[in-house]
């Protein structure tokens, strides 16, 4: 197993972890793409969460993140620096420290969107 592999592996348990209540739309080898409900019967379902693994990192997709940009207050300078724009983390190797912060990250975004 690659080291994008064993890390693409954490990432996703990640949001499966979090993503209990919610529908897995693709669930491939090296892509894992989660949605919420749609919250009205006729509206399409809304895009929560994706890890994806690219030729040089890993990517972790959250949405809610997007939406409010309040749930970053607080998180290190670390996993800042993963950051890809506003919703994306890039990571090369594992990290202990900064996968777990992103779990509780991940874990406040899911509880918004209960």
């Amino acid at each position: 197993m690659s080291d994008y592999d064993q890390l693409f592996a954490a990432l996703s348990a990640i949001l499966r972890r979090h993503a209990q209540a919610m529908s897995i739309r693709t669930d491939d080898p090296g892509h894992l793409y989660v949605e919420l409900a749609p919250a009205e019967p006729k509206a399409k379902p809304r895009f929560f969460g994706a890890v994806q693994t690219k030729k040089s990192y890993v990517s972790y997709h959250l949405m809610p993140v997007y939406e409010d940009p309040g749930l970053l207050d607080g998180i290190s300078p670390g996993l800042r620096k993963r950051m890809q724009g506003k919703s994306c983390f890039n990571f090369t190797a594992m990290d202990a420290a900064l996968l777990d912060e992103l779990d509780a990250l991940t874990g406040r975004c899911a509880a918004t969107v209960r």
